[in-house]
């Protein structure tokens, strides 16, 4: 698991320096460097996939820690499947650190330090590599020096990454065998959210906080229809192929409804397609992976919005880390309720709180006791209600 994660001349931040743990609410104004948080951590992910920071991990285990200044071809990738954030002159922060115009991007799992610095290359996308730290471990005896480098767990295990800009009711979603079945992927918009459902349906979800107490069985399409329930009750989901194409199709019904014919996305609610998702990937999330979510309340009413976050923390339970960007309070609210249910611990959440503070971002932790309560309140921190109350009395 990340238990820290350090940004420097990164976007937002000149420097930052946030715990995580196994689940993280980012929360706080926009353009306020939450979203830069989950770049940072998909970047490195998408990074390494292409083969950028793998080949540097091999330049470490063959030289040595320290000076990567060389011609060969790896660093930050900016554009690609996770995240397209441009060249270099659109992530380097403006007023950046240090006598040198570099970025770092470094991961802390516990006793590991990872750390990768890339030079500025203002008008390109491949920003180069030029120094890394990655721990060694004495069992690659096939290097010089007999050591091998140590990865982050988050590069070969689970992940799921989900941008707020989901999938939206459609006649049909993409039937990639490669992307379900070779990766477990089920993209950055969620497209390959159906085509795992038709391929997994019959997987059982772990027996434990992830299981709704009212599904029909383990069965991970029971279980689905069980968590979408909270937010329309009755719901019944179905992922099918569409013979002759490479295309499969979603439908629904309603269990106590009048209709004998199941329902087009379409003709459903814009919020059950748009969280589905959400709730795929925090149930199918193993222990050890990391699932980044952005604003998972979208097109959701307020109940269903903190069973999406107690549904987070069932997965944070379970093993897997869980990073959400959310503007809700009831996100918050779920979170502060399964810490106070027993669910998690106070130790394992945590909720950072990010502002402006004249032209830098500024950060603040809030911390959660036991009992659900939050120990200070800044301002702009979830006080609208309050605030609009008191000009509604005054």
């Amino acid at each position: 698991m990340i238990e820290r994660l350090t940004l420097t001349n990164f976007k937002a931040f000149q420097h930052a320096d946030l715990p995580l743990k196994p689940f993280t609410l980012l929360t706080g104004l926009n353009s306020s460097g939450k979203s830069t948080v989950l770049q940072a951590l998909a970047l490195l992910h998408q990074s390494y996939t292409a083969g950028d920071l793998d080949h540097a991990a091999a330049l470490a285990r063959e030289i040595g820690q320290g000076d990567l200044r060389s011609e060969h071809d790896n660093g930050f990738l900016l554009n690609g499947e996770l995240v397209s954030i441009g060249i270099g002159q659109d992530v380097l922060h403006e007023d950046f650190a240090g006598d040198e115009p570099e970025i770092t991007l470094a991961l802390s799992e516990g006793v590991y330090r990872y750390s990768w610095t890339v030079g500025y290359a203002p008008e390109q996308n491949l920003l180069p590599l030029t120094s890394v730290e990655l721990p060694l471990t004495a069992e690659g005896a096939d290097s010089p020096s007999g050591e091998a480098a140590v990865i982050p767990g988050y590069f070969t295990g689970g992940f799921q990454y989900l941008h707020a800009d989901r999938i939206t009711p459609s006649e049909r979603y993409p039937r990639d065998h490669h992307m379900v079945i070779g990766r477990g992927f089920l993209g950055v918009r969620g497209e390959h959210t159906v085509n795992y459902l038709r391929l997994h349906h019959g997987h059982e979800v772990p027996d434990g906080r992830m299981r709704h107490p009212q599904a029909a069985s383990p069965r991970l399409l029971d279980q689905v229809n069980a968590w979408m329930g909270d937010l329309c009750p009755g719901v019944d989901l179905k992922a099918s192929t569409i013979e002759g194409t490479d295309s499969v199709r979603l439908s629904y019904d309603f269990k106590g409804g009048l209709s004998t014919t199941r329902r087009r996305p379409t003709n459903v609610g814009f919020g059950l397609t748009y969280s589905l998702p959400i709730v795929v990937a925090c149930l199918t999330a193993p222990p050890g992976a990391l699932v980044l979510l952005e604003n998972p309340e979208a097109h959701l009413h307020p109940h269903g919005q903190t069973r999406m976050a107690a549904l987070a923390a069932a997965a944070a339970a379970h093993g897997a880390q869980v990073v959400i960007e959310s503007h809700s309070d009831h996100v918050l609210n779920g979170m502060r309720l399964a810490v106070k249910d027993e669910v998690l611990t106070p130790d394992q959440a945590v909720v950072h709180y990010f502002r402006r503070n004249g032209g830098a971002t500024e950060v603040v932790t809030p911390r959660i006791d036991k009992d659900g309560m939050i120990d200070h309140w800044p301002d702009g921190f979830f006080d609208e209600l309050e605030t609009t109350l008191d000009q509604l009395l005054d």
